[in-house]
């Protein structure tokens, strides 16, 4: 594991990955790696015109057709819904890449919180939506992207979308750690069901990439420059997930970052989440809020009788 690189993945030929946040950043590495191999990719990008242009520079840097670019904003279920009706055929792995950090407070389309509407909700929608592509693929895999910044992450369901109180940072790492209780919970109903997907999940450890794009000043210049001085390449910062999306050895459950001190840069490595990841009954209560405030059921994920 210590020595992965891109060139380590093996032959992709006739797999298919959504990656969301593709347009630029961890999304965009994840993207150019995969087509590279030979997988068909789709891009979810929100904004159309950004989204267009990297479908242009990942054909021409890989050489590859199996390209397309759909548009989806995970700030808004009506979005994620047409993305999800409008792909046809099977998934063979879901990159929940896409993000937002330490933004101003506001609200997605729905009414959520921002961080966690999109971060967490918009990813929990969509990936049940696509539950019907998963199915159709051969030993289906969904990765989602986590962050170190998890671990000082705590679900507050008496404030679930911080209108008593809204702190930037304490609901960013809400929204991270909601993706850790997803991607467990996802890995456990999964199994339930006698289904052999796999849903792990990844961090980049810190890598400068746009992902400080939603933030304002001065907290842009305070993080952005501690990134642009410290953080790894997002090419680097991506190596934990391809190793999550791709790796045989890989198993459900399984949580990938950089390998070096504090998990903040070198090669993908296993690493543990905080201990109350675990903690089941509040995955549960989360997957089920979840399943209230975006009406996605996941029915398909009922255990075999």
């Amino acid at each position: 594991m210590s020595d992965f690189t891109a060139d380590s993945i093996g032959d992709l030929t006739g797999r298919r990955a959504v990656i969301t946040g593709a347009n630029s950043g961890l999304g965009l590495q994840t993207a150019v790696a995969l087509a590279r191999k030979g997988a068909d990719v789709v891009l979810a990008c929100r904004d159309e015109q950004r989204g267009r242009a990297a479908e242009g520079r990942v054909r021409s840097l890989t050489g590859s057709e199996g390209v397309e670019m759909r548009v989806l904003d995970l700030a808004s279920l009506a979005s994620v819904r047409a993305f999800a009706a409008g792909l046809d055929g099977p998934v063979h792995l879901l990159v929940n890449n896409a993000g937002v950090m330490a933004t101003p407070k506001a609200t997605t389309a729905d009414g959520f919180e921002l961080q966690f509407g999109t971060n967490h909700l918009g990813h929990f929608a969509l990936t049940g939506l696509l539950l019907p592509n998963l199915q159709q693929a051969a030993s289906p895999r969904v990765v989602t992207l986590s962050s170190l910044a998890h671990k000082r992450g705590r679900i507050d369901f008496a404030d679930l979308q911080s209108e008593r109180r809204y702190r930037r940072w304490s609901a960013y790492g809400q929204s991270k750690i909601a993706n850790l209780y997803f991607m467990v919970e996802l890995d456990r109903r999964a199994r339930a069901a006698g289904w052999d997907l796999t849903s792990v999940a990844a961090h980049p450890g810190l890598a400068n990439t746009n992902l400080t794009a939603g933030m304002q000043a001065p907290v842009l210049d305070a993080f952005g420059g501690f990134l642009r001085l410290m953080g790894q390449s997002d090419a680097a910062g991506a190596l934990p997930t391809l190793y999550a999306a791709t790796a045989p050895e890989v198993r459900g459950g399984d949580y990938y970052g950089p390998s070096g001190p504090g998990e903040t840069r070198g090669a993908p490595r296993l690493v543990a989440p905080v201990p109350r990841v675990l903690d089941r009954d509040i995955a549960v209560r989360l997957w089920n809020r979840s399943v209230e405030l975006t009406g996605v059921d996941y029915a398909a994920l009922q255990p075999t009788v």
